[in-house]
């Protein structure tokens, strides 16, 4: 950014600003009730139970191997997804595996406090069995619902992340939602440091889980954030997007 751009220290104020000495009281501290752990379910819309995770057949994968071996991919196959597979994938990045009340959940992805603020939603371009369109992720009980069935999303969102064409070939794109009040609600504005973490955490799951199913990936982190917010029907401020991955049958390497 162009020195003397009042943007230009906007990163440093941030960090500047969100270091411990400077947080005020939590609205914990305050007593003031925690949000949902989980945005509720649209009554309107359609909802898909997914295969449990101990009934989906993976191939074994080495974990140093998956290690050595993670890069890019932004090349696929034309071969669809299945939806055991898609159902993997979003256990290996959300998956709840218990909860203790309506207090927290322990998830398959470490989060700062056991805070979990984040909501995936998923572009559907080629699963068999699921119409394409928009999703989201029901992790608390482990289904899908359908959000936006509109075939021509794929574009749309293309063109929101800087035209990047590949997220039209791919078979899904994951995209993970923030919910800042979740975290914020016990670490006050340092909660902002801890969900960008989390979203490295997810998306580095969705990495080695993959190569199991014979796919790859690509993180973006290039999008504009208000038509983004747009295609999602979020404000941008109590929910933003944090980051988002194409996923796809295994083609030629890219990394």
């Amino acid at each position: 950014m162009p020195k003397g751009s009042p943007h230009a220290q906007t990163g440093r104020i941030f960090m500047e600003n969100t270091k411990y000495r400077y947080l005020t009281t939590s609205d914990q501290e305050k007593h003031l009730p925690q949000p949902p752990l989980e945005i509720p379910a649209d009554p309107e819309k359609p909802v898909f139970g997914l295969p449990k995770p101990e009934t989906i057949d993976v191939p074994p994968r080495d974990l140093r191997t998956a290690i050595e071996e993670r890069h890019s991919v932004r090349t696929y196959d034309k071969e669809p997804l299945t939806i055991p597979e898609l159902a993997f994938l979003l256990w290996c990045t959300q998956g709840v595996k218990k909860t203790a009340g309506t207090y927290a959940t322990f998830r398959t992805v470490p989060s700062a406090g056991a805070r979990h603020a984040l909501e995936t939603y998923l572009l559907i371009n080629d699963v068999r069995g699921l119409e394409p369109g928009l999703y989201r992720y029901l992790a608390l009980s482990h289904r899908l619902q359908q959000i936006d069935p509109d075939p021509t999303l794929h574009i749309r969102i293309a063109k929101a992340c800087i035209d990047q064409q590949f997220i039209m070939r791919c078979g899904v794109v994951f995209l993970w939602v923030a919910v800042p009040y979740r975290m914020t609600w016990r670490y006050s504005e340092r909660g902002y440091r801890e969900l960008h973490k989390d979203a490295g955490h997810v998306c580095q799951n969705l990495y080695l889980a993959a190569s199991a199913v014979s796919c790859g990936v690509c993180a973006i982190a290039a999008y504009d954030d208000d038509s983004m917010h747009a295609i999602l029907g979020i404000d941008g401020v109590d929910q933003f997007l944090i980051y988002l991955a194409t996923v796809g049958k295994t083609g030629p390497a890219n990394g």
